[in-house]
């Protein structure tokens, strides 16, 4: 009997397809091998139509970020396309040749409140969170990746022959074919598994890397051989809305959420009152919109909203 494919797996298979298809959309064969996909299960073409939105909405961060036009930073939108293709015949050219591990590695940063997607030449992808940098170097046996700073989710292509290892600090975490997210904080790294098994655990550290299973999420702190246990999480969906442009509140304290707001917006929010501080919101909104947040909670805890240049200020009413 075959085994059903999990919800994650699809979602994760379904951003693949896109990405393939942004590559190389006038192949017939990849177009026929991606309607025989969807065939196979229903749940596929929710899952691809929801990946399609998710890309079209990512081309979109410059104007998340308060942009005219696309950063000048890695390559630009208008082109990608020929930079993807060429990045094949790129490293055909180099496969003989030696080349220091740094010429190979490209950069990418992220403004505060954009949210960028970038198709790797081996058919992953990663959606980097705002105000982030982010390193990766694709070598002939390691898929190298650096998170200097801030968050990233990443849907890795299967390859056991280049494992894909993501730096984070003196955190590291590595997989094959799966899809997770980690962010880095003060201290340590947040790892969050949507598909698949990582491993991870921390450079010159003694203690055994810890495998993450889907639906599980572990914090690694820098201090080395600091590795909590691995626990479930039904709230990975809540946490990784960011890279639909989204902040789902779901009982997190308003000190919490305009902690999150702020992560995305220049206009920081400041709750004033420490009664109002530990009340505990729900509700969805966008990433850049601050004073729809503020405007609600006040609503709901009788509370106002004083608007000024760089501050949205929360009080008791």
């Amino acid at each position: 009997m075959v085994e059903r494919e999990s919800a994650a797996e699809i979602e994760a298979d379904a951003a693949r397809w896109v990405v393939r298809l942004d590559r190389d959309g006038k192949n017939p064969d990849l177009r026929a091998d991606l309607g025989t996909w969807l065939a196979g299960d229903r749940r596929r073409v929710g899952a691809y139509a929801r990946a399609q939105a998710a890309w079209t909405h990512m081309d979109r961060a410059s104007v998340l970020a308060g942009e005219s036009a696309p950063r000048e930073v890695g390559p630009s939108l208008v082109r990608r396309r020929g930079v993807i293709a060429g990045l094949g015949a790129l490293a055909a050219g180099l496969a003989s040749a030696f080349i220091a591990p740094r010429l190979l590695a490209r950069r990418y940063d992220t403004a505060l409140g954009e949210i960028r997607r970038v198709p790797m030449s081996d058919g992953s992808v990663a959606a980097i969170n705002t105000d982030s940098t982010l390193e990766i170097a694709m070598r002939p046996n390691l898929r190298a990746v650096k998170l200097e700073r801030g968050e990233a989710w990443f849907a890795v292509a299967k390859d056991p022959e280049r494992p894909f290892v993501v730096e984070s600090g003196p955190v590291r975490i590595r997989a094959v074919g799966t899809a997770f997210s980690v962010r880095k904080r003060e201290g340590g790294s947040d790892v969050l598994v949507t598909e698949g098994v990582v491993e991870v655990w921390t450079k010159d550290g003694e203690t055994p890397a810890r495998r993450v299973a889907a639906g599980q999420r572990l914090f690694a702190a820098n201090d080395a051989d600091v590795l909590t246990s691995p626990r479930g999480d039904a709230d990975l969906g809540r946490q990784l809305a960011w890279r639909d442009g989204q902040i789902v509140l779901d009982g997190q304290t308003l000190a919490e959420a305009a902690a999150e707001f702020n992560r995305y917006n220049d206009r920081k929010i400041e709750v004033a009152d420490p009664r109002l501080a530990n009340e505990r919101f729900v509700g969805w909104f966008r990433t850049n919109d601050p004073q729809g947040f503020a405007e609600a909670a006040a609503t709901t805890f009788n509370g106002t909203v004083s608007l000024n240049n760089d501050t949205i200020v929360l009080r008791v009413g």
